[in-house]
């Protein structure tokens, strides 16, 4: 087995493809030691003592170097890790395989909410962030969550190694901006929630 890497635009942050599907359906942000205790390959990663986050896309994990730590020194560790997994089909989640994992739903806790009366233009704003935003930044190793569309301004959150790279503030104003002004008329603004 082969494990590729590629940079992502975070440099604390490389994007690891295995060749193989990873999520079977949608995307798991592990933020913390104790949020990656769902996930033995996630747990793994962060017991390295040198990662600061880890996320599941379709068929790549993106892997958050600590501050300070050299990816030289790390991704040999990260590659191994990974390896193992895979190569002995060890489950993803705790409890089986990914078929019987039942990712939560996404929480409300961070959503602003709609402005009412403004159904047709989220629905707008969603399907251009599906279809437009979120392979774009699937590229880069991470994802985007809507969270919100009020007095013009849509929320939106960055999620893995889009998650805190300096770049993302611009992908954010200029491009994702950008697009959703140009087809949707009502967005004056994209921020960060």
């Amino acid at each position: 087995m082969f494990i590729e890497t590629e940079t992502t635009p975070n440099p604390a942050t490389l994007k690891f493809l295995p060749g193989r599907q990873v999520m079977p359906s949608g995307t798991r942000d592990f933020a913390s030691p104790e949020e990656a205790e769902a996930s033995p390959l996630a747990q793994a990663l962060f017991d390295t003592g040198e990662v600061t986050g880890v996320f599941f896309g379709s068929n790549f994990v993106s892997v958050t170097a600590a501050p300070g730590v050299s990816w030289g020194d790390l991704k040999p560790q990260v590659v191994a890790v990974l390896l193992d997994h895979f190569v002995s089909e060890a489950p993803l989640f705790t409890g089986g395989d990914a078929s019987g994992f039942s990712v939560p739903p996404e929480s409300d806790d961070g959503d602003l909410g709609d402005d009412d009366g403004t159904e047709d233009v989220v629905a707008q704003i969603k399907e251009l962030i599906e279809t437009r935003v979120r392979p774009a930044v699937a590229n880069d190793g991470g994802d985007i969550r809507y969270r919100g569309f009020r007095s013009g301004v849509v929320y939106l959150q960055m999620q893995g190694a889009c998650s805190g790279c300096p770049s993302s503030t611009a992908t954010l104003k200029h491009g994702i901006e950008s697009l959703l002004k140009h087809y949707v008329p009502e967005v004056s603004e994209v921020r960060a929630a």
